[in-house]
């Protein structure tokens, strides 16, 4: 009989480094080698501080943890690392497993989870089998001693009482546990989803969630702390460190450190085996404050680690390794802050202890806001769950309200996310997502393409050269010369181009994997003039710039290029409310959303005829847009979107586009004087004011006509309303959508026609409207934001309005509303609608008296 390793070779022609940490002990590795090489493997085992042998050697790396310094190394040069499970799973099925499944990386964050399913719809089961399998699980069809979860709904299948006679350790969770952990991006805690009593089905809508302390944030909450860790701090106390052993670390002067301190640090690496110096080209570590400097530029090119006094402080506390990028906070900051981050004041609720302080200080890294309490002036309220009182006041006051992932990958995209999104307002019912807070990674490939560019990219694509004239990470100027000159050269077109200094360049996110540059190919001369000439000439520099630039935003316009090509296959679609592809004013839907179809049917032929028309109809140059037309009540569109679709397609070749946003019209058309929101909003814009004849005639004549010919006048409804249509738009130049600054308006609930209507025309006219409910918390905060704002115009006004009517509903809340007013001293004014329509119809400010409304009035005023 042939030995063991002559009969079964599976892993022959593989090479594995095993990589010993704290949960992968070397007498562990070392059986997992024996093991490896009885199969045909060849291994090496790997132990910190040693040097790490070269990578290309390798084709398998086996690893707990990805807190070792070659992993974004092995990442980039497609080298799997996987979990020593990988290796028993293969031997087991007796070939080479997917090492996806068996990653050690946190982003793939159900790794560890390997789940069967119970009694559950043949619909459910294949989402989340999905949805497992991408995020690094497994599954199982039977129960084994493998499985970890069971995915149920009551304890009454068979796969459950199973579970439950034989003792098995596997957690017998709702579907609802992985909905909310793929809809997060994130594993959360299965304890309010367990069977047999759940608490997401048991407890009450408002019980109090509980709060749960990040370990995982210990040593990560700040980016410049001020002492050293109490573990190190004393030589008694001190363990002994071996995590800095052979390494060399350069110290920035950015760090702004005593001499005290400083030597406290130096005599902790050097009993370490490390070394302390002031080169960089020699320094295995970096470490500095700010992103920014030659010496940040050189490290971060040439894969150096670089971290910042948080990170430093973090190694020696635990004495284990783990990337600069592992935590936010561990990483350098940026003096400037992120694109439209700016002035935005964000408030945080329901996050305790570290994850608190964390979060505060990554606000602050933004360059947001970050307030103790929640005010109306706040713009964002982040949230650890939705069940809370601040959160209701701040949807009241229309704030946005979003959880800490907007804040933790706006930070590590170095772009602000879209509050819409809903992972970002995703909120499970009974857990505090506190939790998961710490668990973004920044992303290497973001890092390079804002901060430290290719030297011949860094003068068009790095948004601090303009700003930083002298190198900031040494306080004497004492970098090399030839780096300064360089440095200085880089500054002078961004000083010319102040728009590439207020943009996030995605252009030079030059990455490393040859699929992702496949994604988009330039043209053969403009991916010449990218990369530059080997012998170009001085005048060929302004000349290459250009082409830089160009080719610099055809990337950055790569999605909509790509989205645009995929349209561009759909046979005679019509993408969103009878828009077609060609349409400059379509929606655009969401890749996730369904896309909604004709409801008349064509056959191949006409759908071939069309997209002809459609190509000839690209080639033909369209007339320059004359008008930006907004038009409301239009009966001849009413119910016929195909007519609609066609009409304004006509007059977009006529030169004129149709808008909906009333902010962007130079006309506006409509029947009559009408109070749409449209009609109102438009107004508060001085927009020229026409018939709806204007549209019917230009499509009958296919023409653009005078509109000046075709000027709306309806003395009927003028003198209904008390108004004169020319004075009013005369009126709205002059106010220039101020007529309301100053002017608090709230509204109850229920108000007919929408809170959102009402809020838009107080918007529009430059006032402040919100939502009121009957509640009168945050009083003091509303007081502040009254006092901070005093010297504003129009902040010295003593009424407050609240829109209403006279129905029982409505009128409970009017108590309440002037308890509030009254408690800020100001004076409360319940009014009818009216009173808000007729000053914006007419553009100017009307008593209230004329429109207030009395709990006697009860029976005489219609609702």
């Amino acid at each position: 009989m042939a030995a063991p390793d002559e009969e079964f070779r599976l892993f022959d022609q593989c090479k594995f480094c095993i990589i010993c940490s704290k949960d992968l002990h070397p007498s562990t590795a070392h059986q997992l080698a024996a093991t490896l090489e009885q199969h045909g493997g060849e291994s090496v085992i790997y132990e910190a501080p040693a040097i790490f042998p070269p990578l290309h050697e390798f084709t398998h790396l086996i690893s707990t943890t990805i807190d070792f310094p070659t992993f974004e190394a092995a990442k980039n040069a497609l080298i799997p690392v996987v979990k020593p499970h990988w290796m028993h799973q293969s031997l087991s099925k007796r070939k080479l497993a997917n090492p996806r499944q068996y990653s050690p990386d946190p982003r793939l964050f159900l790794n560890d989870v390997v789940v069967t399913c119970g009694d559950i719809p043949e619909g459910d089961k294949d989402a989340i089998l999905g949805g497992v399998l991408a995020k690094g699980g497994l599954y199982s069809a039977k129960m084994g001693q493998a499985v970890t979860h069971l995915v149920d709904l009551t304890t009454a299948s068979d796969k459950a009482q199973m579970a439950i006679n034989k003792g098995l350790k596997i957690k017998i969770v709702l579907p609802h546990w992985f909905d909310d952990c793929l809809k997060l991006g994130r594993r959360i805690d299965e304890r309010p989803y367990l069977l047999p009593d759940p608490e997401i089905l048991r407890a009450a809508a408002d019980a109090p969630i509980r709060s749960t302390d990040n370990k995982d944030m210990i040593g990560a909450s700040t980016s410049n702390p001020t002492n050293l860790p109490a573990p190190v701090m004393s030589r008694q106390m001190r363990p002994k460190l071996d995590v800095f052993e052979g390494r060399n670390i350069m110290l920035s002067p950015d760090l702004a450190i005593g001499s005290h301190l400083l030597n406290s640090i130096t005599e902790i690496i050097e009993e370490g085996g490390g070394s302390v110096i002031s080169d960089v080209s020699n320094a295995d570590i970096l470490v500095c404050r700010y992103r920014e400097g030659v010496a940040y530029r050189l490290a971060s090119r040439l894969n150096k680690d670089v971290g910042n006094l948080s990170w430093l402080y973090h190694l020696m506390t635990y004495n284990t390794w783990t990337s600069p990028c592992r935590r936010l906070l561990h990483y350098p900051v940026s003096r400037t802050p992120i694109p439209g981050f700016r002035g935005l004041k964000i408030s945080l609720s329901n996050y305790v202890g570290e994850a608190r302080a964390y979060l505060e200080n990554l606000v602050a890294a933004t360059g947001a806001e970050c307030t103790k309490t929640l005010r109306q002036e706040n713009t964002h309220l982040v949230t650890a769950h939705g069940n809370s009182e601040k959160c209701e006041a701040a949807r009241e006051w229309g704030m946005h309200v979003i959880n800490h992932l907007w804040i933790e990958e706006s930070y590590a995209k170095w772009k602000q996310q879209s509050v819409s999104d809903p992972r970002y307002t995703h909120f499970p019912r009974r857990t505090n997502l506190g939790e998961v807070v710490g668990q973004t990674q920044l992303d290497k490939s973001v890092l390079e393409s804002i901060f430290y560019p290719s030297e011949d990219k860094e003068a068009h694509t790095s948004p601090r050269r303009a700003m930083h004239t002298k190198d900031q990470n040494t306080t004497t100027g004492k970098g090399s010369a030839p780096m300064q000159g360089r440095q200085k050269k880089a500054q002078v077109p961004e000083t010319d181009n102040p728009s590439v200094a207020s943009e996030t360049p995605r252009a030079a996110n030059k990455s490393r994997k040859i699929s992702d540059s496949k994604k988009l190919e330039t043209p053969a001369r403009m991916r010449l003039t990218s990369e530059g000439k080997e012998n170009e000439t001085p005048s060929s520099t302004s000349s290459r710039r250009s082409k830089d630039a160009a080719a610099a935003r055809l990337h950055e316009i790569a999605p909509d290029i790509a989205l645009y090509e995929k349209e561009m296959k759909r046979v005679g679609g019509v993408i969103y409310g009878g828009r077609r592809k060609t349409d400059e004013d379509r929606v655009m839907l969401d890749k996730n959303s369904k896309k909604r179809r004709s409801t008349e049917p064509q056959d191949e032929d006409e759908e071939e005829e069309e997209e002809v028309a459609d190509a000839k109809r690209q080639k033909k140059s369209r007339p320059p847009i004359a008008m930006h037309l907004l038009i409301s009540g239009y009966q001849k569109w009413v119910g016929n979107m195909k007519k609609e679709d066609t009409d304004k397609r006509q007059l977009r070749e006529l030169g004129i586009q149709v808008v909906q946003d009333a902010r962007k019209c130079s006309h506006l058309a409509a029947p009559s004087i009408l109070r749409t929101p449209k009609f109102v909003n438009a107004l508060a814009y001085a927009p020229m004011i026409i018939s709806a004849d204007f549209i019917t005639a230009c499509l009958k004549k296919n023409e653009l006509l005078d509109p000046t010919e075709f000027l709306l006048k309806d003395q009927v409804a003028e003198d209904r309303y008390g108004l004169s249509l020319e004075e009013a738009v005369a009126n709205a130049g002059k106010n220039k959508n101020k007529l309301l600054r100053g002017y608090q308006v709230y509204c109850v609930e229920s108000i007919r026609g929408g809170f959102e209507a009402f809020k838009s025309i107080v918007d529009a006219n430059g006032g402040d409207c919100a939502l009121f409910r009957g509640r009168v918390s945050y009083q003091s905060q509303r007081e502040e934001s009254d006092d901070d704002s005093s010297g504003d115009e129009g902040s010295g006004r003593k009424e407050v309005y609240l829109l209403s009517s006279v129905a029982v509903d409505q009128m409970r809340v009017w108590p309440r509303f002037r308890q509030m007013v009254e408690s800020i001293g100001k004076t409360p004014r319940i009014v009818r609608v009216d009173w808000l329509l007729d000053i914006a119809m007419s553009q100017m400010l009307r008593s209230a008296d004329d429109y207030e409304l009395r709990e006697d009035m009860a029976n005489t005023v219609e609702e």
